[in-house]
């Protein structure tokens, strides 16, 4: 599994909680008074050192508190996070505005990536590729403008240029590649300091035997635990509603 010890993934888990709800670096007192590890403050000072060498965690830009690093965001995901189960009515919703469109391919990707930027209050994305043609569909921009790490204007460019270019997209698409059904990107992945506080959650879809790819784009604090059975959600009603198309 992991080289940590049981109160390292506690405390770590902590802080990547904590820095989702806030986006601001976490210090040991946060820690202390809200989390109740049953240490003292300097003992959790002590084990964020030791995450820091093992490259769980880094120090923030403005603040003695530390923030969690990409690494550490997979590993959350991968394996000390636990997907929410998704309430009948957020499936009801969901399937009920998707049925309005499951004639056509397209409209059905429209609306998905508009009920997905609405769920995750960042951007719903998808990318249709038959034969040589690629269709790009993307939805809730604006909300990008809510999130601390997009005041910065060289941030949002950056972002903007991503998704409204179907090229760079399918270029991320071929270099990070894995088995699992969501796939995760992080902007310091992908070389470019302006989208270090970025990530990617998507998947593949078979949209009626055209691949799709089906995902959202924005802060890397998604609150992952509900947004990616979300996205799995969206997956299975478009390939179930494509089937006869």
């Amino acid at each position: 599994m992991i080289d940590l010890t049981a109160r390292q993934v506690q405390i770590l888990r902590a802080i990547i909680e904590e820095f989702i709800g806030t986006a601001e670096p976490v210090g040991s007192d946060t820690i202390d008074k809200k989390f109740r590890i049953g240490v003292s403050p300097a003992t959790i000072r002590n084990e964020m050192v030791a995450l820091e060498k093992q490259g769980y965690l880094q120090k923030g830009h403005s603040s003695s508190g530390r923030l969690p690093t990409p690494l550490a965001m997979k590993l959350y995901v991968n394996e000390l996070m636990r997907e929410k189960e998704l309430s009948v009515a957020d499936e009801v919703s969901a399937k009920e505005k998707m049925w309005q469109n499951k004639g056509d391919i397209g409209d059905l990707l429209r609306q998905a990536t508009s009920e997905l930027a609405d769920r995750s209050r960042a951007v719903g994305f998808a990318v249709s590729f038959l034969d040589d043609h690629h269709r790009l569909y993307y939805h809730g921009a604006p909300n990008l403008l809510n999130m601390p790490e997009f005041y910065d204007i060289n941030v949002t460019r950056h972002v903007l240029s991503l998704i409204e270019e179907a090229s760079l997209l399918e270029e991320i698409f071929q270099t990070y590649q894995s088995e699992n059904v969501i796939q995760m990107v992080f902007g310091s992945d992908l070389g470019n300091k302006y989208l270090e506080p970025v990530a990617l959650l998507y998947t593949n879809v078979n949209a009626g035997g055209v691949p799709c790819k089906l995902g959202v784009l924005g802060s890397a604090r998604f609150q992952y635990d509900y947004i990616i059975p979300m996205i799995k959600y969206f997956r299975q009603q478009i390939e179930e509603m494509t089937e006869e198309i």
